[in-house]
């Protein structure tokens, strides 16, 4: 069997500033994968799609091993909450409030994101 590729001219987009940004056509996004953007003020966004379409966008950055690479990491659900687990050491963060759920001491940015 052969699926028929999505096609829309949907943009995903983040709020920065107050303004929208557009990162990335929304058949970029498949669900459980992460894609990296760069942002216009050289930060990294990790964006995610669920299987549910909802999207996620968080700081690309693993604040404990301090590499650009969230956007590489595994997606899951804790207690129905969505998180990325760092490729490097492991650690979750929930794609909602960016809150490590290993270490309540440490928060990555969320940022707004919608499909326009």
């Amino acid at each position: 069997m052969t699926l028929a590729p999505e096609t829309t001219d949907l943009k995903v987009q983040l709020q920065l500033d107050g303004d929208w940004f557009a990162v990335c056509d929304l058949t970029r996004l498949l669900p459980g994968r992460g894609v990296a953007a760069l942002l216009p003020d050289g930060r990294q966004a990790a964006l995610f799609r669920d299987r549910a379409g909802n999207l996620y966008a968080v700081d690309n950055r693993d604040p404990f091993g301090g590499a650009a690479v969230l956007s590489r990491g595994l997606t899951g659900t804790h207690q129905g909450r969505p998180f990325v687990a760092s490729p490097l050491l492991k650690q979750r963060f929930d794609l909602e409030t960016g809150q490590c759920l290993d270490d309540e001491s440490v928060r990555i940015a969320t940022y707004e994101v919608r499909a326009a």
